[in-house]
Parts: structure tokens; sequence; C-alpha cells
């Protein structure tokens, strides 16, 4: 088997991998049916987080099950699953409040840039549908392993509720779904900050009423400005830097709600400034797997058309591609083509 390998600063290969096997009795390989590149590899790929020696990429799959261990019960061969980019027992104290990204037992997925994938904790981890999904289907689908997922626990850990104003500051894959997410959970004004005329164009399309290109203290202004010096109800931080989380936390009002998603690098938070902006800050790896069964059945009742943020589709053996368009922004999310390569 071919799999995505990244070996330094923008050096992805696609190479031979060991094919996947049972290892332990709780997991489950799975055929792809589609993955693709996030925009959390792009850290590594651009050498900010560094690796040490070659890494297998990928942690966004579905696809149809092959083979389960002596212990997986509700997943069988046939089916077709979306699992989460964390694995979870589903059982745990944890998991059952609901944070299934904090498992006892997690693992985070690593190899899902390649035909296929080996699941641990098959059972908490995958959802199935209950039949095979027709192929347009599969870019929404494979878009609630991670990144709806992702914008769906920004809306939610933001306490977005009917008729409420909401600012999401990102414009990548994540923050558009959490554009999205915001308008299904019945948020009446949603302003997407972006510079980028196809992701504003595809944030109006999400639900966006409102759209705002300044950034830092000229977009806090800005968001005031809009809310008659008030600031937001609920802001969803969907980036990971100091200035787009500073920018989240001031354009919130007092009492309102702040979540983060993105992955932070070189965040810190001055303390006495937090006190006093008197807001509620939530966050952390979205628990997607809370939120997979009302996701895909959104997505096959037709309500959502997550798979929009999907702009660039390649086969898998041209991932190398994949990462260079989405680096050079490009393209929003590139999904891959296993049976392509």
């Amino acid at each position: 088997m071919r799999g995505t390998v990244l070996h330094g600063p923008r050096d992805i290969r696609f190479e031979n991998r060991p094919e996947p096997k049972i290892t332990r009795p709780t997991d489950a390989i799975i055929s792809l049916s589609a993955t693709c590149i996030c925009g959390s590899d792009l850290w590594s790929y651009r050498g900010i987080e560094s690796v040490d020696e070659p890494t297998p990429m990928g942690h966004e799959y579905c696809g149809i099950v092959e083979e389960v261990g002596k212990d997986v019960r509700n997943i069988k061969p046939g089916q077709f699953v979306v699992g989460s980019f964390a694995t979870s027992d589903n059982t745990c104290v944890i998991c059952r409040d609901g944070y299934q990204s904090s498992c006892l037992h997690r693992e985070f997925m690593s190899e899902a840039q390649a035909p296929q994938l080996r699941v641990p904790l098959a059972d908490g981890t995958l959802v199935a549908t209950n039949d095979v999904p027709s192929k347009e289907f599969i870019p929404s689908l494979l878009a609630t392993s991670d990144v709806l997922g992702t914008g769906w626990f920004a809306a939610d850990a933001a306490n977005v509720k009917p008729g409420s104003t909401v600012v999401v500051v990102g414009d990548g894959a994540v923050g558009l779904l959490a554009v999205l997410s915001a308008k299904q959970m019945g948020a009446e004004r949603i302003v997407a900050m972006s510079r980028h005329p196809s992701r504003q164009k595809l944030a109006r399309e999400f639900g966006a009423t409102d759209i705002v290109t300044e950034r830092g203290d000229k977009g806090v202004a800005r968001i005031k400005e809009l809310t008659k010096g008030i600031g937001a109800d609920s802001v969803l931080e969907c980036v990971g830097t100091q200035e787009s989380m500073m920018q989240a936390i001031q354009s919130t009002r007092p009492g309102g709600y702040v979540s983060y998603v993105g992955v932070p690098h070189g965040v810190s938070l001055d303390g006495e400034q937090l006190f006093f902006a008197h807001v509620h800050l939530h966050g952390g790896p979205a628990p997607v797997r809370r939120y997979l069964p009302e996701l895909i059945k959104l997505v096959l009742d037709g309500k959502i058309n997550p798979g929009k943020v999907f702009d660039l589709t390649l086969p898998l053996d041209q991932v190398a591609e994949g990462y260079r368009a989405m680096d050079e922004r490009r393209a929003i999310k590139t999904l891959l083509q296993p049976n392509a390569a």
C-alpha cells in the first residue's frame, strides 16, 4: 500500500507503507471512500510543528469496513462508516459527558491519507449509516469527520442560540462550517471575518449576513460598530493564533461566549484582561463523536451540504499538490480520492 508521509517542511511524499492489520481485538480496517487534507496539517507541513522522523499524515476519513477484531460488536464488514480524528471507547466517564476527544483511552488518528486505515476502538469511534450512501454524499459525510464536527462544536461551545449575534474568526474550512453551524442553530446575525472573495461567497451561502475584512484592533472596532458598541453574543475562534484569540475575546460582549477550536500556536492570555472581559471561554479538540449521528442525518436528509468546502479534488497520489494548493491558499480544502490513486 502507498500512503502519505511528511519527511520535513514542505516535503510530502506518497510512498510505500505497511498495509494496516488488526492489532487489537477492538480494531477495524476500513477502505477509504475519501480522505482529505486538514488546515491543521499545514502547521507541520510548514515546519511550525517540527517532525523528527517520517510521519504518516491524515485524520479525516470515511469508507467501507473490511475487517473487524473479535471484540467489535456494533461495527460490521460491509458497512459505510464515518469516524472522528480522535478515537474513543464512548463508554468512559469523559465520553458519557460528551467529551469523547478526551476519552481516557484516546488516540489521535494520523494515517488516513491512504487507501486503507486501521481504526482503534471501532465500536466507540465509528458511526455506521443504515445503507451505503451514494457518491454525491461522500464529500459532505467526509466533512462530518472533522471540519463540520469542529465547526459545530465551536457554535455549541459558544452557546449559539436562536436570534443571537455571532462572529466567526477564521475563513478556513472550520470557520466556514462554523458559519453553517451557527445558521443551523438559529443565529439571526452571523458575521464572517474574511479577506478572500471566494471564501466570503461561500460564507454567505452558508448563512453569513455580514462580512468584515479588518483584522486585529480594526476588526474589533468594526464588530463593535456593527453591534452598537456592545460586542457579539457569541464569537467562534477558528484559527489558533494570538491575534485571532484576542480578536475573539475583545469582540465579545460582557456575559457573552467565546469558543476556541483552532489548534493554538503561541497563544497566551492576560489574566487581568480576561478577568475584566467577563466572557465565558470554552473550547479544545472538538468532541466530533458526540455530534456525528446528528450531523450524518442532516447530510443524508439533504438539510446541509458541508462538502462545498472542498474546492479541489485530486487523486490520492497527487497529495503533494493538494498540500501546495492549500499552503498557497489556492484551495480552501483538498479532497483526496484513494480509488483514483
